[in-house]
């Protein structure tokens, strides 16, 4: 990251030059509002500013100059996805069927954050209820690439993956429940971490509350477990949340992954699609990993055909979703909502049972196959990002085809998983792959992500 421009730093970065006095939060923020107004006016990275942020970092200001900070994010520049309740503002969603009344109490990431001092700046745009991966929505439009504003970000964390990318501040939330957080990370060249399942809380719960995580996006590996580390804390609004002891998930970050046994998986229950650019990214993180000590071999956990159950966690969901709207109002949403309520309005209960007990034997054969390894390397997205103006046409086969072959599986099975950056396509766009570990060893992405950012660090886009 940039020492000299402070909206390039890292929060590790930042934090540590607060400590030594040598840089304050409102002189951040002020670098990071300044780049805000230049670049997202074409970015479109935003769905609403937050007008007292000047105000939070001039709190986190003056607690530095005394020496009392609040806590590790102090005077850290930071967003919201908007899907998530930030006390104040309406939580739209993406849609302009969502109400306007501000939400009066704040999430729990949200919380969480403010308690560890950081200076939220904003919220950030996502797909219509986060139901798709390309990164347009009917209130606010399209947003666009950073590294190139002729494509998408992705999805549904669009907004947050572009801010990312363009360094509108160091620390992203999204939220993820077939790949919101990675895909969007892949293809904006930024790290994004889906956590366990429970590890972060979150309430209001949404459409697909048994499979969705929250979790940070961030330009180094290191901010991504700083960002953890104050979001992963104990909410009792939260029925899924584990009562974990708070924890720095830095320590151990550097301990390389010398001696662990890391499986490269090609078929995720089906034949995934994925373009030679991303075998090629997955060919060289293998070799890195080898490099490094650790024991690679291409390995099957057999699992059973992942479209089937994931199609329907995902389509049943969104067909509830649209029927809890009125029909007079429907032709509102995204026309794509609108072809998935048509194909899954007949599923019935028998079916949905049916679908969860694979989901859970998915669950168990992952679960045996990390007594045997305890990483999973694999592609994470099957092509560069798509033009950002591209109407989304045949959603049910662009779900598998050219958004989410490679990440749903691990919200099924609600493993940990983190999109790493490697390097960049001919087309000058990111490559990615995507680690995994064992349900509760989020540890061991973090070590790996690490370890390969070390090998093969990315810098940040230029505009």
């Amino acid at each position: 990251m940039s020492m000299t421009d402070p909206a390039m730093m890292s929060a590790e970065d930042l934090v540590a030059l607060y400590a030594r006095r040598m840089l304050s939060p409102v002189e951040v923020l002020q670098a990071v509002t300044e780049r805000v107004a230049r670049l997202n006016p074409t970015l479109n990275a935003f769905a609403v500013m937050n007008p007292k942020a000047l105000a939070e970092a001039g709190a986190s200001e003056a607690r530095w100059r005394i020496g009392r900070p609040m806590g590790m994010l102090d005077g850290v520049p930071t967003t919201v996805k908007d899907l998530i309740d930030l006390a104040g503002f309406p939580t739209r969603r993406g849609s302009r069927l969502t109400e306007t009344t501000p939400a009066e109490d704040d999430a729990p990431v949200v919380a969480a954050l403010k308690a560890a001092g950081a200076v939220i700046i904003g919220k950030t745009t996502t797909t219509e209820f986060g139901w798709k991966s390309p990164g347009d929505c009917p209130l606010h439009g399209i947003t666009r690439n950073p590294w190139n504003v002729h494509h998408t970000p992705g999805g549904s964390s669009s907004g947050a993956g572009a801010a990312a990318a363009a360094c509108f501040g160091p620390l992203h939330i999204g939220t993820d429940a077939g790949g919101s957080i990675r895909i969007p990370a892949a293809w904006c060249g930024v790290v994004g971490l889906k956590p366990t399942f429970g590890r972060v809380p979150q309430w209001p719960l949404g459409a697909f509350a048994n499979v969705a995580a929250a979790g940070p996006m961030t330009r180094t590996v290191r901010d991504n477990a700083l960002m953890f580390s104050a979001l992963a804390r104990f909410d009792l609004r939260d029925p899924f949340c584990l009562p974990d002891e708070p924890r720095d998930w830095r320590d151990g970050i550097e301990a390389g992954v010398a001696g662990l046994r890391i499986a490269v998986l090609r078929r995720p229950g089906f034949d995934a699609p994925v373009d030679w650019e991303g075998i090629a990214a997955l060919e060289q993180a293998a070799q890195i990993f080898v490099e490094a000590g650790a024991e690679v071999e291409e390995a099957d956990p057999e699992l059973p055909d992942m479209r089937e159950i994931f199609g329907r966690v995902w389509g049943v969901a969104l067909s509830r979703l649209v029927r809890g709207f009125p029909e007079t109002r429907r032709h509102m949403l995204d026309p794509g909502l609108l072809e998935i309520e048509q194909a899954f309005a007949g599923a019935s209960a028998e079916e949905m049972m049916q679908y969860e007990a694979l989901r859970i034997t998915s669950a168990h054969l992952m679960a045996r196959f990390h007594q045997r390894f305890d990483l999973v390397l694999s592609p994470c997205v099957p092509n560069p990002p798509p033009l950002a103006d591209a109407p989304t046409q045949r959603p049910l086969e662009a779900l598998f085809t050219n958004w989410a072959p490679w990440t749903c599986a691990f919200n099924l099975t609600r493993q940990p998983a983190i999109s790493m950056p490697m390097g960049f396509a001919q087309n000058g766009l990111p490559r990615s792959v995507q680690l995994a570990a064992a349900v509760y060893r989020d540890d061991l992405v973090f070590r790996a992500a690490r370890a390969l950012e070390m090998a093969q660090p990315v810098g940040v886009a230029e505009l």
